[in-house]
């Protein structure tokens, strides 16, 4: 059994998805710190000296300078720049992830030619004598 599962776990493609979520980890570390620490400060500038991180609504109603101050008093908040910030996060390693896949399709090539199978309808390769879907035996291609 312990053989088995050290086979398992050198699979290919265990090994390239550890190493995948891995290095996600660290690129969302860095987007979270661009966001947070490059972004989000010229844009709450630009809006007047907003920090993202201090807009919140007191759901007690009482006012609060700050976000900290109202979670030190214990207040309940909604904290919808917290939010703002985490959207920014997904949007951008979404579009970082958009890139990637597009970059990785083009460097894949055309797809293989393929025909349609007679009697199921299914793509199937040029070459293939029997469909691999429906089983039926097809005419060599002229």
């Amino acid at each position: 059994m312990l053989r088995e599962f050290k086979t398992f776990l050198m699979r290919g493609n265990v090994v390239d998805l550890a190493v995948a979520v891995v290095l996600g980890a660290a690129f969302g570390a860095i987007v979270t710190s661009f966001v947070n620490d490059l972004l989000m400060p010229p844009v709450g500038l630009l809006l007047g000296r907003v920090s993202f991180n201090d807009l919140f609504v007191s759901l007690s109603g009482r006012s609060y300078p700050t976000l900290a101050a109202a979670k030190a008093a214990g207040a309940p908040t909604l904290n919808y720049g917290v939010f703002i910030n985490a959207l920014l996060n997904f949007v951008i390693v979404a579009f970082a992830v958009f890139l990637l896949v597009r970059q990785a399709n083009r460097l894949k090539g055309p797809p293989a030619p393929t025909r349609e199978c007679p009697q199921c309808a299914t793509a199937i390769p040029i070459s293939a004598r029997r469909c691999p879907h429906c089983t039926s035996e097809l005419a060599p291609r002229a």
